[in-house]
């Protein structure tokens, strides 16, 4: 452990008194616990990034900012979302509870509606004497909480999802239309949107991302001289539409790009499991697109749409890039912890469809990796299953602040000492789906197995099971539930759900 400090971190560790109001802390990294150097925190947000990645081993993905960022500090590569869906998934993170506590399970409702006075992630910084500041999408957009920050949002000067000037008239005329109708502003960026991808030859500032990021730098450098800081940033892509700029586009050859193996349901698995691509189908390109049950997309248009989240990965990782460049130069990162997390994966055609809302592990699986000054294990990974309500747990013992009584996460703290100790016995995840939502799907994922009850919300009758071996099939393609040498399986893992996340914590 001490081999990662030098002596003078050590001692400035290990010899100073902590502030009041402030917990004690392991020495392991090297940041100074006095009270007016208190560790930064700089926490980034990806939407839909799924965990493929050069750092986690795609040789196709050209992400260097990210893959700089995990050879700095520790990747988590079994990380799991509480629920693959924007609300239900980013409320849990920045709530530190979990769905069926905060009985959040859909995109309309805030938190807050139902537990007006919890205290979020940021806002506990905020309470603590940080500067905490908000860019972008870190509670779900439509859902903001201005309580969580020390003043408003900063502006991003970016008006349009597109740049092209033909699409941008076709849209801005449907758009019109709508209103007259009587239709919201939230219904009409949900539902009624362009085409699904775009190239267009514009510099990085035009789309939305690059514009947040010169916001996030400029705010930075005012944060530099008002330590200690807590600064979010959500970057909106690889989230569709997939619109970056072209020279993104040009880091890929579509014809190189392979589309999933395994473009079809699950053998066996109920057919209400998987999404119904409502969220492609808001795209006035893909109007048409097939159930999934029933058919899949062209090869043209998978590749299409591939190319585009593709690009999309690559034009977000040089934004981020350009936020940790800020970082340096302005002399912060010794003293500031960066996590880059998803709020869940996305489905590129795996199981026929495209988007999140499963229960899958292509969809509750997400990228995390976090970077402390000083930590040992730097630039490795760790395959401990966590969750993303641990988050808020370890960035409270990594600060030294008191955690809410009501977090149902753990910190993670123990796993930058020894990144391959146990842990967990098992992650949680719950997604609700078929018939208008009627059946709620809750599984568990062990080290080898993930298993689904789906239970009927009305009167809790189990209507079905899945099990998946990840030693055997790890992309979940063939459900074995019901085959006779697993049923003693599938007791003892219906046993260890029923039994619940304590249950699962580490000894």
């Amino acid at each position: 452990m001490t081999k990662s400090l030098d002596r003078r971190h050590f001692l400035k560790l290990t010899g100073v008194v902590a502030a009041a109001g402030l917990l004690p802390i392991s020495p392991l990294f090297s940041f100074s616990r006095q009270k007016d150097e208190r560790p930064n925190i700089l926490f980034i947000g990806v939407d839909d990034l799924r965990p493929e990645l050069g750092c986690y081993g795609s040789d196709l993905v050209k992400s260097p900012n990210i893959d700089r960022l995990a050879r700095q500090g520790l990747v988590f590569t079994r990380a799991y979302c509480q629920a693959a869906m924007c609300n239900p998934a980013r409320s849990s993170l920045l709530t530190g509870m979990r769905p069926d506590s905060l009985r959040i399970y859909d995109l309309e409702t805030h938190f807050r509606k139902i537990h007006p006075d919890l205290v979020t992630l940021p806002q506990l910084f905020k309470n603590s004497g940080y500067e905490s500041v908000g860019i972008g999408k870190i509670f779900h957009g439509t859902l903001p909480d201005p309580i969580s920050w020390s003043r408003p949002e900063p502006r991003v000067p970016v008006l349009y999802h597109y740049l092209a000037p033909e699409t941008r008239a076709r849209q801005q005329n449907r758009e019109a239309a709508a209103r007259k109708q009587g239709y919201s502003e939230a219904w009409i960026d949900t539902y009624l949107r362009g085409p699904a991808t775009e190239a267009f030859d514009a510099p990085d500032n035009l789309y939305w991302d690059g514009a947040a990021a010169e916001v996030a730098v400029s705010t930075l450098a005012e944060l530099s001289a008002k330590q200690p800081f807590f600064l979010a940033i959500g970057f909106a892509k690889p989230h569709l539409p997939f619109v970056a700029p072209k020279r993104y586009w040009d880091l890929y050859k579509r014809e190189d790009i392979p589309l999933a193996k395994n473009g079809f349901l699950p053998k066996g698995a109920p057919v209400f499991a998987i999404n119904s691509l409502t969220e492609l189908a808001c795209h006035e390109d893909f109007v048409q697109v097939p159930n999934p049950a029933e058919g899949q997309l062209s090869e043209s248009q998978a590749r299409l749409l591939k190319h585009g989240y593709y690009a999309c990965v690559s034009y977000v990782d040089a934004q981020i890039g350009c936020v940790l460049n800020a970082l340096d130069r302005l002399g912060l990162r010794e003293n500031t912890i960066i996590v880059l997390w998803s709020d869940h994966g996305w489905k590129l055609g795996e199981h026929g469809s495209w988007g999140k809302q499963t229960n899958y592990e292509i969809d509750n699986r997400c990228t995390l990796m976090i970077s402390i000054p000083g930590q040992a294990h730097r630039g490795e990974s760790t395959s401990a299953l966590v969750e993303q309500v641990d988050l808020f747990p370890t960035l409270c013992e990594l600060a030294g602040l008191k955690p809410p009584p009501n977090l149902e996460g753990t910190s993670m703290v123990p796993l930058f000492q020894d990144p391959r100790r146990l842990w967990k016995s098992a992650a949680f995840s719950q997604f609700a789906r078929g018939f208008t939502y009627r059946f709620m799907g809750r599984s568990i994922q062990t080290e080898r197995y993930h298993y689904i009850e789906w239970r009927d919300w009305i009167d809790g009758r189990l209507g079905a099971v899945e099990l998946y071996d990840h030693e055997t099939d790890p992309m979940e393609n063939v459900n074995v539930a019901d085959a006779p040498d697993h049923q003693e399986l599938v007791q003892q893992l219906a046993r260890q759900l029923g039994a619940g996340w304590r249950a699962a914590r580490p000894k």
